[in-house]
Parts: C-alpha cells; sequence; structure tokens
C-alpha cells in the first residue's frame, strides 16, 4: 500500500479520507502529520482555495520528501461576490467560531430575497510529490455542491455552516443529513471522485509502486 501523509491535523478527516480509499478500492494509506514526523506550521494565505491546498501540501512534502495531499474548502454566496470563500472558518473574525460566522452571514443576507441566497461548498486538493532533484509535480481536483442559504439553522449538525446550507436535491439542510448521505454529496466527496478521475489519466498517486 502505498503510504501519504495528508496535511491536516485533524484525525477524522485522515479517517474520513482513508474510508473514501477503501470504498473505492484504491491502495494508498494516508499518514497523519504526526505520524509523517511533521511538527511545523501549515499556513493558509492564498486567496484560493488551491493555492491553500497548494501551499500546505508543498510544504510537507518539502519537509517530509513525501507524497502529500492536501484540501481547503469553504463557502462561496453568490449575493455576498463569493465571500466568505477562503476566510469562511474566521469569517467572523475568530478561527472555527461557528455560532459567529452563522450570524454575521444571516445578517448580511438578512434583506436578499430567497430566491437570490444561492450558494456553493468547494473544496479543492492538491497533490504535491518532489523528485530527487527537487523538482515539484502537482494534481489538482475541486469539488462543489450547490445550495441556498436558509434564514435561520435547521438540523443539529455542529460543522461549520451546514445548519443553514441547504441541498435541495434532498429537501434537507446538510446539518440535517446523516453522515453517509452528506458524504455521498459533499464538496470533499466530490473532490475525491474527481481527484481519482485524474488519477487515472495521470497515474500520479501510485507512480513508483
Amino acid at each position: 500500500m502505498k503510504k501519504i501523509v495528508l496535511a491536516t491535523g485533524n484525525p477524522h478527516k485522515v479517517e474520513e479520507f482513508n474510508r473514501f480509499f477503501v470504498e473505492h478500492d484504491f491502495p494508498v494509506v494516508l499518514l497523519s502529520l504526526q505520524e509523517a514526523g511533521f511538527s511545523g506550521e501549515l499556513v493558509e494565505d492564498a486567496d484560493t482555495f488551491e493555492g491553500n491546498a497548494h501551499r500546505k501540501a508543498q510544504t510537507v512534502a518539502r519537509a517530509t520528501g513525501m507524497l502529500c495531499v492536501a484540501d481547503d474548502s469553504g463557502l462561496e454566496v453568490d449575493a455576498l461576490g463569493g465571500a466568505p470563500g477562503v476566510f469562511s472558518a474566521r469569517y467572523a473574525g475568530g478561527h472555527g467560531d461557528d455560532e459567529a460566522n452563522i450570524r454575521k452571514l444571516l445578517e448580511e443576507l438578512r434583506d436578499v430575497p430567497d430566491e437570490k441566497r444561492t450558494a456553493r461548498f468547494v473544496c479543492a486538493i492538491c497533490a504535491v510529490k518532489c523528485d530527487q532533484n527537487g523538482v515539484e509535480s502537482t494534481l489538482f481536483a475541486r469539488g462543489t455542491v450547490e445550495g441556498k442559504i436558509l434564514r435561520e439553522k435547521r438540523g443539529d449538525g455542529k460543522f461549520g455552516y451546514d445548519p443553514v446550507f441547504f441541498y435541495e436535491p434532498l429537501g434537507k439542510t446538510f446539518a440535517e443529513l446523516d453522515g453517509m448521505t452528506k458524504n455521498a454529496v459533499s464538496h470533499r466527496g466530490r473532490a475525491l471522485e474527481n481527484l481519482l478521475a485524474e488519477e487515472k489519466k495521470r497515474n500520479f498517486l501510485l507512480d513508483g509502486e
């Protein structure tokens, strides 16, 4: 099994990615940063999801000498010109304060009519590897899921903007979906599907195995 580092400090994300690869019979095992011996800092200061994913994967690949995969995701609201975008996790100021982020989002959309509250979740994935001469190669994939922003929270999910993101094909917010259903339609799941599609074209992740 090919070992690849996943540039995240979140063990649940490592489990989620590994579960996806197992379900798709893809012969890789993702290691956490700790398992790869990486203890540095991951900076996310790019102005695009792809830029942040690349920055993280590049940092870890250079430090460990291993192929690394990273992702970056967030919410884009059309009526706000694509905001909060790459600032989704810190939209209200503090990083990861979901309640404050939702309050700010709903306040800014207070006067926006229902038909103009369109939005999407976006996930960008980047894989980076460096050869013996330090030459870097990259592989990118993106996944999106379209929805609308409700005027109040629905569901008992406690992750990000899920309680106000309404997914019309199922008639529920992401917070009202069970984990398996959400993963099947989510932006991250679609990005991973697209990553495997790109892999079939380039044999990037398994090259040399």
